[in-house]
């Protein structure tokens, strides 16, 4: 560009472009080079590899994608290993497979080296360079690239915010990230609002099938803090976009009672112009309604489970003609599952080597993280349930006395002192690693690690490390574990569940609750229930903790609460059905209307284009003959079906 006013023209035809329905927030200018070649280089964590990898192509560009899928010999990927520095080979392997010069290789080997310095230091699971140029003087050329932050890691240093660029974030975005909340925005009529990432993944699906399309997904989370409920609330009041608001809670921990006195405290002397649907179940729920209940007006509607609620939000709002209903998007429902494998009915499993996890009520229990707040709390429900915790751990507290309990300064100390038959962790995330890795090496049999926002390549570090253990370490970010009348370690509310014949697996807590609270209500008791955790890379995995809940004989059938992401469920059951398991294996998957590439509020609920997308997941459980439950309200009745044809 040779003159100011062709500049200027350009950039307005730049800024009027539409990319995924929005405008470009600045333009960057760079000079004008001559490209003699162009490559791809990136480094990245890889979900299903559980390990970071480099990759180098031959052709760089737009079209880098769609080479690398051709089959071609475009691409070199490695995979590294996460408690190692990327090694020289590494970097030999990938200059050689591009076919270069040797004139290149030094500004190669430093380019490389400084990214990865880059990659680890600050916590990305992205970097990219596309395309990384030769330029017409021989020099190397990072001409585009693209990181991504892993988020528990830029929460954990506050400095990196200063590479945050706001410009690409709305308004609602920027407010509910400063008020804690996880908010994305859709195209729908319906503001949503639900306490959980798998809950309110399951209610954005519902609304999807009912022809009700949300306009935002909006994770409450944990906490109900009058600032969190005011912002949040203004948020999808305030969306012209929104013409109703759901609210969907299901109280666990958090009670339903506090949440409604928040609601309640917001709308205070306001009329918020649009209805507001409420369904409230679990801890609180009838103190909470009666609290919405006594607001002034018509525009509060009270729901006493899901279908009502659906049923007020079509008289308000007229639906949308809809594509396939949630069990035509599904497939297949019981009476048409094909029979596993290996037969129908229980059956006990022909080549199963583990052995039942043997926890009951006279396990002894560790907490480490005792003398904090929410260490205590839920100390304090674990041995109301009936939990022999026995000591807790805290780095330079020791010899203190914590309701009653004895308090040691390392985890080496309480297991020498005491019989520890499990190891629960309320700690901050910047030490968690280090301590599921002290009650590992202390030889803990079972560790659960409460903790979220673990950073990913950090817990990719410990799972290597103690990948030749005899400990079973479950989670982060998990509500634990409970073998119902025996023994809970967890957060999850005691109350509702129920000793019985089903073995529940679980990637989200909120989910977990609203299913067992359901099954309960339907007479189904459950064997054991597993959190597994929300995290892309956890402890026990799906797979796992399947052997060993088949493997009790209590269990006589399995149900799945998945989530989008990841090849995990179908994993499981696959794995179950090789082994000879004929038993009833059940699946909920939330997300199936989640867009693609889209993270929903647990690091785990993410769907990625190579991963075949949420078709060949369910396509893959269809084929292992695991019956699919089409929406909540089916889970127990068709957990009853295959009860009864065992």
């Amino acid at each position: 560009m040779s003159l100011q006013g062709d500049l200027y023209d350009a950039a307005k035809r730049l800024f009027a472009i539409k990319i995924n329905g929005h405008s470009p927030p600045f333009l960057r200018l760079e000079s004008q080079v001559s490209i003699v070649r162009e490559l791809y280089l990136s480094l990245a964590l890889q979900r299903q590899w559980a390990a970071a990898m480099l990759t180098v192509g031959r052709r760089g560009g737009v079209d880098v994608e769609s080479a690398s899928e051709t089959g071609s010999n475009n691409m070199l990927i490695q995979r590294l290993n996460p408690l190692t520095e990327l090694g020289a080979h590494h970097v030999r392997a990938a200059f050689f497979h591009l076919n270069l010069d040797a004139s290149l290789w030094p500004g190669f080997e430093k380019l490389v080296f400084n990214l990865w310095r880059c990659f680890m230091a600050n916590g990305l699971l992205l970097a990219e360079i596309n395309p990384l140029v030769i330029t017409a003087n021989q020099q190397w050329l990072a001409l585009d690239g693209k990181v991504e932050a892993d988020d528990n890691f830029v929460s954990l240093h506050p400095e990196m915010k200063r590479f945050e660029q706001q410009e690409y974030y709305s308004m609602q975005e920027i407010r509910a990230k400063a008020a804690g909340l996880s908010y994305h925005r859709f195209d729908g009529r319906v503001g949503l609002m639900v306490n959980g990432a798998g809950l309110a993944m399951a209610t954005m699906d519902l609304l999807n099938f009912s022809g009700l399309k949300p306009a935002n997904f909006l994770d409450l989370g944990g906490g109900a803090g009058q600032q969190a409920m005011d912002t949040a609330m203004d948020i999808l009041l305030g969306d012209e976009q929104v013409e109703v608001v759901l609210i969907n809670l299901f109280g666990g921990i958090l009670s339903c009672e506090k949440v409604a006195a928040s609601l309640k405290a917001t709308l205070a002397g306001k009329i918020p112009g649009k209805p507001i649907v409420v369904r409230l179940s679990g801890h609180g729920a009838e103190a909470g309604s009666v609290l919405l209940a006594d607001i002034p007006g018509s525009y509060v509607h009270l729901a006493d489970d899901l279908s009502q609620a659906l049923k007020i939000l079509q008289r308000i709002v007229q639906p949308e003609s809809v594509g396939p209903s949630l069990s035509g998007d599904l497939g297949l429902g019981m009476q048409d599952a094909p029979q596993p494998r290996h037969g129908r009915g229980k059956g006990r499993c022909l080549n199963l080597k583990v052995q039942p996890f043997g926890l009951n009520r006279s396990s002894h229990v560790l907490i480490q993280g005792l003398t904090g707040r929410e260490g205590q709390r839920h100390a304090r429900l674990m041995m109301e349930y009936g939990v022999r915790v026995v000591a807790g751990v805290t780095p330079f507290k020791g010899g203190q006395q914590v309701m009653d309990l004895p308090v040691y300064s390392s985890v080496a100390q309480a297991a020498h002192r005491h019989k520890i038959d499990a190891s629960i962790l309320f700690v901050p995330a910047a030490v968690a690693p280090d301590a599921i890795l002290e009650a590992v090496h202390a030889g803990i049999p079972w560790v659960v690690c409460i903790t979220e926002g673990i950073p990913q390549m950090e817990m990719l570090r410990v799972l290597e490390q103690i990948k030749d253990s005899d400990s079973r370490v479950i989670g982060p970010n998990t509500p634990g574990l409970i073998v119902p009348g025996e023994i809970k370690i967890g957060i999850m509310p005691g109350q509702i569940f129920s000793p019985g014949p089903v073995a529940v697996l679980s990637r989200s807590g909120t989910l977990t609750y609203e299913t067992v609270d359901r099954l309960r209500s339907a007479g189904i008791g459950q064997s054991v229930c597993i959190g597994v955790g929300g995290d892309p890379y956890v402890g026990l995995g799906l797979k796992e903790c399947g052997e060993l809940v088949i493997a009790d004989p209590r269990t006589e059938a399995l149900l799945i609460l998945g989530e989008i992401g990841g090849q995990a469920e179908e994993e499981l059951s696959e794995h179950l059905r090789d082994l000879g398991w004929g038993g009833p294996i059940l699946a909920f998957i939330a997300g199936r209307t989640a867009p693609v590439g889209k993270r929903l509020g647990h690091a785990g609920a993410i769907l990625e284009k190579e991963e075949g997308g949420i078709e060949e997941k369910l396509k893959r459980l269809r084929g292992a003959g695991v019956t699919l439950c089409p929406d909540l309200d089916s889970i127990a009745r068709l957990t009853a079906q295959g009860l009864s044809r065992r």
